[in-house]
């Protein structure tokens, strides 16, 4: 069976979107990049999302997945060799993903931003405020330069300390673990010309940061936006309906619903739930441009109201 079509709607500098380029290296995947805007509008990706505005989102046909956690997941059912979770490693990655994309991402955020200082486009600015719902003061992160390169060392400085006894890998093999701590330091190097005197004194997570680099992307190849859009409106969403009966609020296809996160972002996504789990939630909706669509969401650091 030929392999579907990935389409990844993402920007360059997107450090949770390099989760998912490594993933597809390491992989060996071939997928379609969508670049998007840094900040809205998106005319073209908002009618599949229903509002979801957070990078990257991944787009198999009429399926859309929304948030890191959700789209490494399915690509690990898809594609489950070579696996992310060697050793039976299966819950510790996950976990370990909550440290690095809010705690030690939240460092880095305030570390990148504070370094780079009058250089952020006010458009920028504003956009980041509508995202978080708070005001992004970049003169406040500039204050707090030296308290966040002490965050950043400090968070890194458990990298070092795992990689202590000579392992390649955080774990005892390659595994979704890497790929979540090195965003973090990925989005450092892109803006952090200090980052090497860091990392000096880090040399068991230089070199490891160095492997990281090296696992590559996958095939790549371009598309534009309204193309994607194109293949969703020609195309069925190809999720099964499936209950979840141990749901401890009774929540069952067909129910109306809103998605949301829980941290920023907060956009609720309407529709009626088609499949749900543990750790998942997909939710049927219609739009007059993308048709009829799936939406997938992870559980954890999300929030499931009825509509």
């Amino acid at each position: 069976m030929p392999q579907p079509t990935l389409i990844l709607h993402h920007f360059d500098q997107s450090p949770f979107s390099e989760k998912i380029r490594l993933i597809f290296g390491y992989k060996k995947l071939a997928w379609s990049s969508v670049r998007i805007s840094r900040i809205m509008p998106r005319p073209d990706l908002m009618p599949m999302t229903g509002g979801y505005r957070r990078t990257p989102t991944l787009q198999i046909g009429a399926d859309v997945y929304c948030d890191t956690q959700i789209i490494i997941r399915e690509l690990e059912r898809r594609f489950p060799t070579p696996t992310l979770f060697a050793g039976g490693n299966t819950g510790v990655p996950y976990a370990l993903g909550m440290w690095t994309d809010r705690s030690f991402f939240q460092s880095t955020v305030n570390l990148v931003f504070g370094f780079i200082g009058d250089k952020v486009p006010r458009e920028f600015i504003e956009d980041r405020e509508k995202l978080r719902g708070a005001r992004f003061d970049v003169a406040a992160m500039t204050a707090a330069l030296p308290q966040m390169r002490d965050q950043f060392r400090a968070h890194a400085n458990w990298i070092e300390a795992q990689l202590g006894d000579g392992r390649s890998w955080l774990l005892d093999e390659f595994s979704l673990a890497d790929i979540n701590a090195y965003m973090n330091v990925w989005y450092a190097r892109q803006s952090l010309s200090s980052l090497d005197e860091i990392m000096a004194h880090l040399p068991l997570t230089a070199a490891w940061e160095a492997r990281m680099r090296g696992i590559g992307h996958g095939e790549r190849t371009e598309m534009s936006s309204a193309e994607a859009l194109e293949i969703a409106a020609r195309s069925s969403p190809e999720t099964p309906e499936a209950g979840d009966p141990a749901d401890p609020n009774g929540r069952k296809p067909g129910d109306l619903v809103t998605v949301s996160p829980d941290d920023y972002g907060k956009v609720p996504v309407q529709g009626r739930i088609v499949s749900l789990s543990a750790q998942h939630i997909a939710i049927r909706r219609t739009d007059a441009r993308a048709g009829e669509v799936v939406v997938h969401f992870p559980r954890a650091g999300f929030l499931v109201v009825p509509a």
